[in-house]
Formats: C-alpha cells, structure tokens, sequence
C-alpha cells in the first residue's frame, strides 16, 4: 500500500469513527433536526456565558452558523466532522456539515464547537448560494480574539466573516480553519 493510499484508508477510517460518534446520527429527518436545534440553542448559551462581548456580536450578523460539536480524531492522519444549523434571525434557515482533513504529529481526539458570523449581507448570501463552501478558499474567515480586557478586537470584527471555537476549556487560541469544507445536509 502506497503513502497515498495509507493516509486515504486512515482518513475514512477517522471521518467513520466521528461521524458515529454525533448525536444526531440516527432517526428520523424530523429527530435529527430537532437534536441539532436543541446543540445549537446549547452551544450559544454556553458562547454567551463565556465570551464577553459575543452575544452583541450574534445579534450584528447577518446569520450565524454554529457547529456544535466538531470532533477530531487521528493518529497521524486525522480527520474532523460535525453537524450544525445556519440561524439568520433567531431560526434556523438550513442544516450543515463540516469535515476537514490533516496530516502531521496527530493523536488523540478533542471535540471544539465552532461558530462562523457573517457579519455582511454579501458574506451570507455567497455561502448560502454555494453548493459546498470552503473555509480560506471561497472566503476567508477571521476567528475573533479576545484580548485581555475581554473586549473583541474591533478591526477583526469588522471583517466579512469572523468565527469564534470554543473547547471544553474555553475560547481556542491561535485555531484556524482553513480547508473546512462545509456541506448543505437534505434534512
């Protein structure tokens, strides 16, 4: 087995293991949507109660599109995936996946909850019409950072598209997305 086929077998092999590992993996398309509703309501409360500042910065955006849970798993090849909703107003407009891929000195698994504002109507409406989105290739998303007085960067937070991850420790530092691809689910 060749380089290439060694790390395509071990990227399935990790995407497989995170895609079971999700709540809303089972049941009806009626269940699934609900379960993802009720993990999105879940991780902005917990955005909110942590991050100063973040609630004003959903309420300014045109929509928010959160990922509850995105795990990520590897040993040397690794892989992330989760399920997520778009809310624009208050509700939710659309149901997504994320997947991405790495290589490297992976191991080990950690689950993050990630959340992209589109902070412009231009921003919402290119990812809406997209038929798979690209973090860093169909646009470039700035994840906030927050300083020590608690106060969001204003410069990153004029930008286009501003994100924010959260552990289960708490804001993410330094994380990029880049190379996320992001996938419209038929729910």
């Amino acid at each position: 087995m060749n380089k290439r086929s060694f790390l395509a077998a071990g990227l399935l092999a990790v995407l497989a293991t995170a895609c079971t590992t999700t709540t809303s993996s089972s049941g009806s398309p009626a269940a699934k949507r609900t379960a993802i509703d009720a993990e999105v309501d879940s991780a902005l409360s917990k955005l909110y109660a942590q991050v100063p500042g973040s609630r004003e910065m959903v309420g300014k955006s045109r929509g928010v599109l959160v990922f509850p849970s995105v795990v990520s798993a590897g040993f040397v090849v690794g892989g992330s995936y989760g399920q997520g909703a778009l809310r624009t107003g208050g509700k939710t407009e659309g149901y997504y996946s994320t997947t991405a891929a790495s290589a490297g000195l992976l191991a080990g698994a950690e689950s993050k909850a990630i959340y992209l504002l589109f902070m412009n109507q231009a921003s919402l409406d290119k990812f809406r019409a997209s038929k798979g989105w690209t973090a860093g290739a169909d646009a470039s998303v700035t994840m906030l950072k927050v300083g020590a007085s608690a106060g969001v960067d204003t410069q990153t937070a004029q930008q286009p598209i501003v994100g924010y991850a959260l552990s289960n420790v708490g804001l993410m530092a330094n994380l990029s997305i880049d190379g996320t691809k992001i996938n419209k689910l038929d729910l």
